[in-house]
């Protein structure tokens, strides 16, 4: 297995084109990540509180448009 050492040490190591398409493939891949990890959170009723104390405000008038 490939330590997260070995990893830094060859995305340093990367020629330039390579390395930007190295930047737009983590990019995606950590974007799709955190939507997986958002709808997890939703879906497990972990953002509610959230939710609930932003419409709370919203109704309380404490919001503003933006």
């Amino acid at each position: 297995m490939t330590t997260v050492q070995e990893i830094e040490q060859a995305v340093a190591h990367l020629p330039n084109p390579d390395l930007g398409e190295f930047r737009a493939w983590f990019a995606q891949f950590d974007a799709e990540a955190w939507d997986r990890e958002f709808e997890e959170d939703a879906q497990s009723g972990t953002l509610d509180r959230l939710a609930d104390k932003a419409l709370a405000d919203m109704a309380r008038g404490r919001c503003s448009e933006l």
